[in-house]
């Protein structure tokens, strides 16, 4: 996925700094979810815990990334998708996948979840799904 931050940064209309663009560019080069640790150890030469902790914080609440299910016990993220226009289109209702080998948790956005009815009193605000087995470059 090639994506420009700075593209990015402003059709979300946010401002933009060197810590969002390292982080959207970590995200991209890495396609796969990560962690505040895992960030921190990529760009600890450049920003502090809390500034990485701010963007994602941020970047959650314009939905520029998601939590992603993990078995870890860890907090991950996943940039969601973005065109080459810039604009992005995200179902957070997706399957996940986590390689054994690896350990790279990825969004599979062509795969749907089951619909899953409630019963009555009970209201739905989100629904995930981790998968565990062999990825397509471990394979």
């Amino acid at each position: 996925m090639s994506l420009n931050p700075i593209t990015i940064l402003k059709d979300h209309k946010l401002r933009i700094t060197n810590c969002r663009k390292a982080v959207l560019h970590t995200f991209s080069v890495k396609q796969s979810a990560l962690s505040h640790a895992d960030l921190e150890d990529i760009l600890k030469q450049d920003f502090d815990r809390v500034t990485i902790y701010r963007t994602l914080k941020t970047f959650l609440e314009s939905d520029l990334i998601h939590k992603v299910l993990d078995d870890s016990g860890a907090t991950k993220y996943a940039l969601c998708s973005h065109n080459h226009e810039g604009t992005h289109h995200h179902d957070h209702e997706h399957v996940h996948f986590k390689c054994e080998i690896c350990g790279k948790t990825k969004c599979i956005e062509e795969a749907t979840l089951p619909k899953v009815s409630l019963p009555k009193g009970f209201v739905n605000k989100e629904m995930s799904l981790l998968v565990t087995g062999v990825c397509d470059e471990c394979n």
